[in-house]
């Protein structure tokens, strides 16, 4: 019974939640790169492009109650989620690590932050994306109106 009351919330509040998620992963990406002085490599770039975005999209549609944004936030989502994996893997397995995305600046395979052994930026921004596409994949086919 109580499961069932948490599933109804969670699809009541699915828009609401990805944005607040949204939201923290720009906040915290704002925050690695203006005030910790972290510079962003080229994947952490496209990873922002993937995520910022949604910020917008989610607000707006959590606002308006707009569903029919779900598949095209999924795709920003699992897209951003793509590039997070392989980041992350350009960090952790060597030889990930020797196949050189980042042509200049900072490398890609650097870790400015590793919490637990684990918890690095890239892995920051996996866990948001996947956040997201696990709150909106069941309503991904559910039309309001």
């Amino acid at each position: 019974m109580k499961s069932n009351r948490f599933a109804a919330w969670l699809r009541e509040y699915d828009l609401y939640l990805a944005w607040v998620v949204s939201l923290t992963a720009v906040a915290g990406s704002l925050y690695f790169s203006e005030v910790a002085g972290f510079i962003p490599c080229e994947l952490c770039w496209f990873q922002r492009i993937m995520m910022y975005p949604l910020v917008l999209i989610l607000g707006v549609a959590s606002f308006k109650n707009d569903r029919s944004v779900i598949p095209y936030v999924l795709v920003l989502s699992i897209i951003g989620g793509s590039i997070s994996i392989y980041h992350y893997l350009q960090q952790k397995v060597s030889f990930f690590a020797s196949i050189s995305t980042c042509s200049e600046g900072v490398p890609c395979s650097g870790e400015y932050i590793n919490v637990f052994g684990f918890v690095t930026i890239p892995f920051l921004a996996l866990v948001a994306f996947i956040l997201i596409t696990c709150l909106l994949w069941p309503g991904r086919r559910q039309n309001t109106l």
